[in-house]
């Protein structure tokens, strides 16, 4: 932890140590800026022409009696004096009051930091004719600074400068730069923070035992210009157990706080983490991140995954001037990603593509569990499990014994020194491997970001083969196992969901056991479902409470559903009132199929009521059911109206809605239209929809074909649609998938 470090006066300057009185540092503060004036023989005036200040802002700072000068007056005046900065801040502190003197400050000075102790990725080296050489021209001397190629700076540098700015004037700021992988953003968080140095700032990276333990035990000792350094601010933000929460919290009233500024808190994320963190809850779901959303409202900063002409232009003008790291990556990028070049990813992707079968089992093992939500470091018994079913019967016989030491010997062999598409995780005494929350004890690895990033692209429509499930049976522990399980649910590889979420129940995951019913009422075993269902609500679960209050609904008892989806609803869970909204609406439906007075009467009989409730409380489902139940009884108007609110409000099902509409009037391109926009907008159910419009047209052998590729990418809807239409068409004798699908994609036997 950098912490406790001391900051030492130099130049001939005096100490501060022994001037903690406010009074006592002030006097003396004046005394080192006034001897510097006159040992350099200036007057006032002349003074502030050099410093770039007013002559009064001069004249107060030299006074006794006026208020202390502003750190960046200071800092102008030390620069025109050449005084060291750092203790005469010191001294400012003191006389501010603050009470997070040097002996105490965290961090250390940002001229003493190394850009890659701060996880700036290391660049591509250029080849020389005696190998690979270091950085710009003539950098030679200047440490490990010189590998960093010059900086290109880009629109999103500007933003940020004027941040930096309002902090060097006195004003807390936080960023987080929100990009892709290997796109720049900690490097440019570097360069921002370099002008602040001249004004005596240190930087403070929490980092051990753990991020988040260690920013959470000493953010309150942060004290006035400190850089706060986020790099992965997932790992901050996105703490489980409700330290992320608590980080926010925590950095909401640094920033707040005048007596402790100014401070500058800089993070960068991944789209994805920034989604999930910034986007609005589903209507009874937990809301995990409310003070995160809060905290990262308006202070996003997005970074291209490319450079654009004027950063390309300015690039080719720094490699003209001698930069042989620029030359080299521009000779040698695709599509303008010159920080994905130089960060040594297109040389991640290489290795990857030209691994050994064996190597590549293992990345691919590796990038299917990231894929599908298993923590940051792998059990290397997980991916000896895991790698095998990705070899073929060939590869797999030829084998040798020591197949895995090989494997793991290339795919840890470090990319131009420094990265490496699988490294080895050395877990401290004090951070035990299963804290990650991944695998079991053993050796951990963790996968090249730019390769989970590529797993992520590539890997979405697939899924992973029948060892993989096996592995993750066997290794993993939760709450892996219930992201695995999810996984292979929405795969309808539910034979492994059902065994995964047997084990997470047997750990005392209470979701397991609300997930464990489903599945049992899916196969016909209503009364070990409601067994299930009962034992999770009893544990407070609410998803629970709604499926029992669809059981006594189903079972023909309107007043229990109703007591337990009022239940689940005082509890936060407004999903149970639009669920037994919808069963009603379906009975309705199967008894007066096209009778507009029975769906007038469903209105009546206070199935709109339950919908109404819930699209009160933000359950924008509601609305879409409502939408249905309107059109059903003839309001078109009022449909369209209420399903347009509802896809506002961002709920792509309402999309689907507006689209069987359509269909209903015979606009079959209008609705192909609006299917296609929801599968755009990643809703996986319109894919399966989509199947359903060409079977409808007569393609059932291609509709089958998208049900299988939506249920691989992870819609198994589409599967239950078309197991619907076989049986109205009397096709499906056997049913379609019951107990689900294997993962070579046959049906299941019983499990």
């Amino acid at each position: 932890m950098n912490d406790g470090e001391q900051r030492h006066s130099t130049g001939g300057s005096v100490g501060t140590d022994h001037l903690q009185v406010p009074a006592a540092a002030r006097a003396e503060l004046r005394a080192q800026l006034e001897a510097g004036r006159v040992a350099r023989g200036l007057n006032q005036t002349e003074l502030a022409r050099r410093a770039g200040l007013g002559r009064t802002s001069v004249s107060q700072a030299l006074s006794s009696t006026a208020p202390a000068p502003t750190a960046q007056t200071v800092g102008a005046l030390a620069r025109a004096l050449r005084l060291d900065v750092r203790p005469l801040l010191d001294l400012l502190a003191t006389v501010s009051g603050s009470p997070h003197g040097p002996g105490g400050a965290l961090g250390k000075p940002i001229a003493d930091w190394d850009p890659y102790d701060l996880e700036v990725h290391p660049a591509a080296e250029a080849p020389t004719r005696s190998g690979y050489g270091s950085g710009p021209s003539g950098a030679v001397g200047q440490g490990r600074r010189a590998l960093l190629p010059s900086y290109v700076g880009r629109g999103h540098d500007e933003e940020l400068s004027a941040l930096v700015d309002a902090a060097a004037q006195e004003r807390s700021r936080m960023a987080v730069l929100v990009g892709s992988s290997s796109t720049g953003k900690t490097r440019a968080c570097w360069e921002a923070v370099q002008q602040l140095d001249e004004y005596g700032w240190r930087l403070w990276h929490p980092f051990d035992p753990t991020r988040a333990e260690a920013a959470l035990a000493d953010i309150e000792r942060v004290g006035p210009r400190t850089v706060v350094w986020l790099n992965e601010a997932q790992h901050y933000l996105g703490a489980g157990g409700g330290l992320g929460e608590r980080i926010a919290a925590a950095l909401h009233a640094l920033l707040t706080d005048p007596a402790r500024g100014p401070v500058l808190v800089l993070g960068t994320l991944w789209p994805e983490y920034a989604t999930a963190y910034t986007a609005l809850p589903r209507p009874g779901v937990e809301d995990r991140h409310p003070r995160v959303r809060e905290l990262l409202a308006g202070r996003q900063i997005a970074l291209p995954d490319s450079f654009d002409t004027a950063a390309i232009a300015d690039a080719k003008a720094l490699a003209a001037a001698g930069d042989r790291q620029l030359a080299h990556a521009l000779n040698h990028m695709g599509d303008r990603r010159l920080a994905q070049f130089l960060a040594g990813a297109p040389e991640l992707l290489r290795r990857y593509e030209t691994a050994s079968p064996p190597a590549r089992a293992l990345l691919n093992a590796a990038m299917d569990a990231r894929r599908l939500g298993v923590g940051l470091h792998l059990s290397l018994s997980f991916l000896e499990h895991a790698a095998t079913d990705y070899l073929t019967s060939d590869e797999y016989d030829t084998l040798d014994d020591n197949w895995l030491e090989e494997a793991l010997a290339e795919v840890t062999q470090a990319v131009h020194g420094h990265l490496a598409p699988l490294r080895r995780i050395r877990p401290r005494p004090t951070q035990p491997l299963t804290q990650q929350g991944s695998t079991a004890q053993g050796p951990g690895y963790r996968l090249a970001d730019y390769l989970e990033q590529h797993g992520r692209d590539i890997g979405k429509p697939m899924c992973p083969p029948a060892s993989f499930w096996e592995a993750a049976h066997h290794h993993l522990t939760q709450p892996d196992i219930s992201h695995i399980a999810y996984a292979a649910k929405a795969r309808h590889r539910t034979y492994w969901a059902y065994h995964l979420w047997h084990k997470a129940a047997d750990a005392g995951s209470t979701e397991a056991l609300a997930q464990l019913a489903g599945l049992r009422e899916g196969v016909g075993d209503r009364e070990g479902a409601e067994r299930l269902a009962r034992q999770a609500a009893d544990a407070g679960n609410t998803d629970a409470l709604a499926r029992l209050a669809d059981m006594r609904e189903i079972a023909g008892d309107r007043e229990g559903a109703d007591r337990l989806a009022q239940q689940a609803a005082d509890a936060g869970n407004t999903d149970a009132l639009a669920s037994i909204a919808e069963l009603r609406m379906m009975a309705g439906a199967r008894d007066m199929e096209g009778d507009r007075e029975g769906a007038e009467r469903l209105l009546r009989e206070g199935t709109e009521g339950h919908l109404r409730r819930a699209a009160d409380a933000g359950n924008t489902f509601a609305l879409v059911l409502l939408a249905v139940l309107l059109s059903e009884a003839g309001d078109r108007n009022g449909a369209e109206q209420v399903a347009h609110q509802a896809a506002d409000a961002g709920d792509t099902d309402a999309l689907l809605q507006l689209a069987r509409m359509r269909e209903e009037v015979g606009d079959r391109e209008g609705a192909e239209r609006l299917l296609r926009r929801a599968a755009d907008a990643d809703n996986e159910e319109a894919v399966g929809l989509l199947a359903a419009l060409w079977e409808k047209a007569g393609d059932w052998e291609g509709a089958e074909r998208i049900a299988l590729e939506a249920a691989d990418a992870g819609d198994t809807d589409a599967l239950e649609r078309l197991a619907d239409m076989r049986k109205v068409g009397g096709t499906d004798e056997d049913g379609l998938w019951t107990y689900g699908l294997d993962p070579d994609g046959t049906p299941s036997a019983p499990w």
